[in-house]
């Protein structure tokens, strides 16, 4: 497959903050944030709870007001959209949500949820929709049945896939997925993302995938921005981010990561836990410097005076680190670079879908 560098997403210098009461001071739960999104990619957002994950998503989608920063869908300003300027936008931008039992009307049938898209666009013949909404739950692994049927009568994992097909529906060219697999079994999960794959490479469309799971994100991202508080600490090709972690916040995040082998993963928590109790006394977290400064067990008195830039490094990646490379000497990478390989070949091959029992 041909790779397209056609930009579909720009997020530029956002800047999201609210207030915790009327007179306090502004909390900035996005501050100067920047990502790109190119088409037929999935730009992975990382980061724990708290992060900002969420808020991004739905600074995009229009769901909470932006302060600053300039937020493109191919090539348009859709930072401050009127509300009907903001509908037309469904036909090119859709979203997945963690929890499909609260995305999906449970008074509605399967058919209707996935016929709403196409019909808010107003676009589309009934027989249209009606092909289309065969066609989807065909691509989803869904017999064309149920779409008669109501999503109290799915499984979890196949309700999830209702919402993906429903994401299609419009053929968009940007789906946020905002914790899609999270709410899932394990093995769920896998299929899920593979399902996604495969839909990429059917439909050339392009994911936003949030998650708080580097394990996830390296299976099914080309690329990752790495968040904290609200600032991006790391971007670059995930084989990179996840092979070579170049900020100490990266590296804690693979650490938490679960592996397969027991005695590796011993070793990792250790290793967590000693960068924990290690942590440079006297290094507070200011609104000056790094967020991550009174976290890190590599901080010093500069990290928590000034606030780093995000600069380019020559492999591709960016970091936002003062003490970048030379806080690499003081860890031990042999616990990442033992387990961090290309990500995992899918558990099904390319094309094939789960019958919808299984899932």
């Amino acid at each position: 497959m041909t790779e397209d560098s056609t930009v579909v997403l720009d997020v530029q210098n956002l800047r999201v903050g609210f207030r915790r009461r009327r007179r306090a001071a502004m909390f900035w739960a996005l501050d100067g944030v920047s990502l790109t999104v190119r088409r037929g990619r999935t730009m992975g957002l990382v980061g724990e709870s708290g992060s900002g994950k969420s808020t991004l998503a739905k600074a995009v989608l229009g769901l909470t007001p932006v302060q600053a920063g300039r937020i493109e869908l191919l090539g348009q300003d859709i930072t401050a959209l009127k509300p009907k300027q903001r509908r037309r936008l469904g036909k090119s931008l859709q979203a997945v949500f963690q929890d499909p039992n609260s995305s999906l009307n449970p008074s509605y049938t399967i058919g209707r949820s996935l016929a709403e898209p196409m019909r808010a666009q107003a676009v589309s013949t009934r027989q249209q929709v009606s092909d289309r909404v065969t066609q989807l739950l065909d691509e989803v692994g869904l017999d064309a049945s149920a779409a008669n049927r109501y999503p109290r009568q799915f499984s979890g994992g196949q309700r999830q896939r209702v919402s993906i097909a429903r994401a299609l529906m419009t053929s968009p060219e940007v789906v946020i997925a905002d914790e899609a697999v999270s709410a899932l079994d394990l093995s769920v999960q896998a299929q899920i993302l593979n399902l996604l794959s495969d839909l990429q490479d059917e439909h050339q469309v392009s994911y936003l995938f949030i998650s708080h799971d580097m394990s996830v994100v390296r299976h099914v991202c080309h690329d990752v921005t790495v968040l904290y508080r609200g600032q991006v600490m790391e971007v670059g090709p995930t084989s990179l981010v996840t092979r070579h972690p170049a900020h100490p916040y990266t590296r804690a995040l693979l650490l938490a990561a679960p592996v397969a082998n027991p005695a590796l993963q011993r070793v990792r928590h250790a290793a967590a836990d000693a960068a924990a109790v290690v942590a440079r006394p006297g290094v507070p977290a200011t609104d000056a410097g790094c967020p991550f400064a009174s976290r890190c067990p590599f901080a010093v008195a500069v990290c928590s005076e000034q606030r780093p830039e995000l600069r380019p490094l020559p492999d591709g990646r960016s970091v936002a680190c003062h003490r970048y490379p030379e806080w690499l000497d003081e860890a031990h990478e042999t616990v990442l670079t033992s387990t961090n390989t290309d990500p995992a070949p899918k558990q099904q091959p390319v094309g094939s879908r789960p019958p919808a029992t299984t899932s």
